[in-house]
Formats: structure tokens, sequence, C-alpha cells
């Protein structure tokens, strides 16, 4: 069995659990860890990975949770694990949603907001539909499309503010602060559906209570996407609701109103500190190794399946 999956097999049992277990994968000293380290801590827990009290065992453990793919067994390049997602994508996610002054500041962040939301959800999909080149190249064209697709839909808020340029305050108001909150919602969903299809369409590996796999289910290759969907969706959604309630209610206290300049940091610092803290909350939504019921010979066979 893949240390990965006996780990997460034994240790995804509550909400709190894995939000606790989460805190720490996400810890950004693992970033710079060699392959080389990774593969030995891959070894060390073969050998004696049942040894969960030992410290080194320990810090082996979180460093292949962090850095290796649960499905297929290979080293996540460095850009795409779990703990660089904040440091890339919190300076990304607000300067998208900052007003601009034009639609080409816009449509510049969106698309490297959306191009690294793209990639990232391809490095960690269960890659068990996309191993024959054939599928690379239609998974190729999905993410093109998605990105493209997503850059122009992102910078639609102000898009609106700079054609309707004569609409009153209680329009741009909207387009500005109210309008992103389910557009950042829906795109995030959106980049997950499109980009991991493949896994709805033709199936994902699924295993047994022994980790053995056990063939390829579509249903679980459908609850895999529309649990990662829900979580990205909750993710993007509330970091661009909770900045935007905050100001709403700042806007009435006094020392706001005699310092309006206060607005533009207040913003920028609750985003990113919104988003730092619900990637853990979201990842921790749903178990890691998902449960569907396939119907045999037998009652029933429950099987687990992977996703992040």
């Amino acid at each position: 069995m893949d240390p990965n999956l006996q780990y997460w097999q034994s240790n995804d049992k509550s909400f709190l659990s894995r939000l606790r277990l989460w805190f720490h994968i996400l810890d950004p000293k693992s970033i710079l860890s060699s392959e080389a380290e990774i593969q030995n801590a891959r070894i060390l827990l073969r050998n004696d990975g049942n040894q969960h009290k030992n410290n080194k065992v320990a810090d082996a453990w979180l460093l292949s949770l962090s850095s290796v793919h649960t499905d297929t067994g290979a080293v996540i390049s460095p850009v795409f694990r779990p703990q660089v997602l904040l440091p890339i994508s919190a300076p990304l996610v607000v300067a998208s949603l900052i007003p601009h002054k034009g639609v080409k500041p816009a449509l510049f962040w969106q698309f490297l907001l959306q191009t690294y939301c793209a990639g990232f959800n391809h490095a960690n999909r269960n890659a068990t539909a996309t191993l024959d080149n054939k599928t690379s190249l239609k998974q190729s064209l999905l993410i093109t499309g998605t990105v493209a697709y997503s850059t122009c839909a992102g910078a639609l808020p102000q898009i609106i503010v700079q054609r309707f340029k004569l609409l009153n305050a209680v329009t741009e108001t909207f387009s500005r602060s109210v309008l992103p909150i389910p557009l950042s919602a829906c795109l995030a969903a959106f980049s997950v559906m499109v980009v991991r299809s493949e896994e709805a369409d033709n199936g994902i590996r699924v295993f047994d209570s022994n980790g053995n796999a056990v063939g390829v289910s579509k249903k679980a290759g459908s609850k895999a996407v529309k649990e990662t969907t829900i979580s990205r969706a909750t993710l993007f959604g509330t970091t661009a609701a909770v900045p935007s309630l905050l100001l709403v209610l700042l806007k009435r206290a006094k020392f706001v109103q005699r310092n309006p300049m206060l607005s533009a940091p207040v913003r920028h610092i609750s985003t990113a500190i919104v988003f730092g803290l619900m990637i853990p909350v979201s990842f921790s939504l749903f178990p890691q190794l998902g449960k569907v019921t396939q119907w045999t010979m037998d009652p029933c066979n429950w099987v687990s399946f992977v996703k992040l």
C-alpha cells in the first residue's frame, strides 16, 4: 500500500482531525526539500512508518503527504504543491480583486491567477484517466480554454465599470464589491470541473480497505470532482466575500471616514489573511479518501479514492 494512502486511511476521520493535519502539511518549511530528501522519507515510511511517535518519522510523513501525489506516487512539481498555494496565489488573488483603473490590468492579473489555478488543479488531479497521449492533448486544450474563458469572465466587473461609465454609484458598487463574490466562486468551480472532467468521463482508480487497486470507477471520479469543486468554490468565494463585508462595516467607523485611504490596505491585508486561513479549511471539508458503493456479486463493496 502506498504510504500516503495508508496515512490518509488512518487519519481522515473527522473535519477537525483533517484540519489539524492540513495545518501541519501546509507548513512552508518543506518547500525547499529536494527530490532525494523526499524519496528518503518515503523509504523511511515503508520501513518504519508505524512509529508515529518518532519525530523523524512524523516529519517524513508530512514531507511525503505534502510533496508526493497519492494516486501516482510521483513527486509533485514544487510550484504546485499544497504548501506553496498560499505564497504564490495570495498576491494574485489580492491583485485580481482590487479595483483597477482599466481593463488591461484586470485581464493581466486574472490571466496569471487562472493559469496558476488551472495548473494546480491539473497537477493534483486523480491521474488514472489521463495517462495516454490522446487524453493529454485533450487535457491541454481544456486547460487553455479554461484559462482563456476564466480570464475574460474574471475581468467582467472591471469591463462593466469601464463600458458603462455613466452608471450610478450603486451599480458601480455592485460591480466592484458584490459581483466578484459569486464570480470568484463560480470561476474556481468551473476550473476544477473542466480541467478534471476526464475523471468523471473515464473514471478513477479505486482501492479496497487494504489499499489494493480493484478497478476504475466513474462514480468515484464524479464524486471526487464534485467535492473538489465545492472545496475550491468555498475557498475563493469566502476570500472575496469577507474583505468586502469587513469594508462595509469599517466604513461606518468615524476613524475610517476621516482616513478613507485606510480602506485599500485593509482590503489587501484581510484578503491575504482570509485566503490563508481558508486553504486548510477548504481542504478539510471532505475526506481526502472518499468512499463509494460498488454493487457486485456481494451486497456491496466499499472502495476509496484519492482527491485534492
